[in-house]
């Protein structure tokens, strides 16, 4: 693909010429315009939980502010961070991890580039279960790799070892593993889960587990981390954790990687080439986030389980729409092709609809890799869910298309 022109003479590269922009950012920037020209918004596109920060992780930054601690830190964090990090793990998963094993990201963004992009190289195959995060075939594009999709529709997107199988090529190198997944909210069971990292070792082939909704799971299933398998397994992976879900600390850009002591190495390489270190601030905010209470964390998913109940009852009820049960995160993703007819014939130009005629964002699912689906964020009030089921009723209902 040749490079893109400006009218100004300058070229971008080849590799970011191929990049997608972030299409659930772009949701996030329609609906703050929409907002700014003084319209009621119905925004279900944010990923982004809409609680505050709790209390005593703002006072921690705020202490760690006074007592100046407002210096670089480490390219792999700070000590007390990186321990808070290492004893959680200790603690919930039974995965014994060292320093070195350990690094402190600008977000779980951040652990997930730096782990791709020190391990392609040209022409390696990543394999990314669908439906996906948007940034998952982006950031492998950067890296000059090759995406490879594996549809998972006929198990109502939940992965299994078999699927991992049938997809592996002598050109696969890394998989990128998501569950609780971003957009469909299924979980992997932890068998399944433990069934795939077999399947890699005996192809010598490498993970990265993304694990930023790793708090947010609903009773029958349980909480899982892919650091609670056996060590021989747990080298070949690296985990992607944040703050940003779990402590409502999207605006702090913190999260964390855990790997075997060389990937670690080389990740380390890359930032420290791009953002150094993570901010020295939101280190001791995520330091106090760990070793504080976890009511908020309790709080949190009470509400949301909350509304997912109500919204999963009133989206089946809908005209046109299904919804399967998600056991993790906080999104639906309901299937609207039972909505597509005349002139809205794709989930985007459903999404779009409800943009223009309700002014109610939704995320398209073909950005995720599944057309027909849209995405619904259910981290925001009770009255604007159901606000936003009003209106894609409305929608849904329309015979004019």
């Amino acid at each position: 693909m040749p490079a893109t022109k400006f009218s100004a003479g300058f070229q971008v590269s080849e590799n970011v010429a191929q990049m997608k922009a972030s299409s659930t950012l772009a949701a996030m920037q329609a609906a703050e315009a929409m907002r700014a020209s003084g319209v009621d918004v119905v925004d279900l596109g944010a990923g982004e939980p809409d609680f505050d920060t709790p209390q005593n992780i703002k006072d921690a930054a705020a202490t760690a502010m006074r007592a100046g601690k407002t210096k670089y830190t480490p390219t792999a964090g700070t000590r007390d961070l990186q321990q808070a990090i290492i004893q959680m793990y200790r603690t919930d998963f039974g995965a014994m991890y060292e320093r070195n094993e350990v690094m402190a990201t600008s977000g779980g963004k951040q652990a997930i580039f730096n782990a791709v992009v020190s391990l392609i190289n040209p022409g390696d195959e990543v394999l990314i279960p669908k439906p996906y995060w948007v940034s998952f075939p982006e950031i492998v594009t950067f890296a000059r790799g090759k995406s490879v999709f594996i549809e998972t529709d006929e198990n109502h997107f939940v992965l299994t070892a078999d699927m991992v199988r049938r997809a592996i090529t002598p050109k696969t190198k890394l998989i990128i593993l998501n569950s609780p997944s971003n957009p469909s909210g299924r979980v992997i069971p932890p068998a399944e889960f433990k069934e795939i990292m077999e399947v890699l070792a005996e192809k010598d082939l490498y993970a990265v587990s993304d694990e930023c909704y790793l708090r947010f799971v609903y009773p029958p299933a349980t909480v899982f981390s892919a650091a609670s398998l056996r060590p021989e397994l747990r080298k070949r992976l690296c985990i992607a954790g944040s703050f940003s879900k779990t402590y409502a600390m999207t605006g702090w850009r913190i999260g964390y990687a855990l790997a075997n002591a060389d990937w670690t190495r080389e990740m380390l390489k890359v930032q420290g080439h791009s953002t150094s270190n993570a901010s020295s601030i939101s280190q001791a905010a995520a330091t106090e986030a760990l070793n504080g209470s976890q009511d908020s964390v309790a709080a949190m998913l009470a509400e949301y389980t909350r509304r997912r109940e109500w919204l999963l009852r009133e989206l089946n009820e809908v005209p046109g729409l299904s919804c399967a049960q998600p056991e993790g995160a906080f999104y639906v993703f309901p299937d609207v092709r039972g909505c597509l007819q005349g002139r809205i014939s794709t989930s985007e130009q459903f999404a779009a609809e409800l943009l223009e005629r309700e002014q109610t964002v939704v995320t398209d699912g073909a950005a995720f890799g599944a057309e027909g689906f849209i995405r619904i964020s259910y981290a925001t009030s009770m009255d604007r869910l159901q606000e936003g089921v009003t209106r894609i009723r409305r929608v849904a209902e329309r015979s004019d298309f």
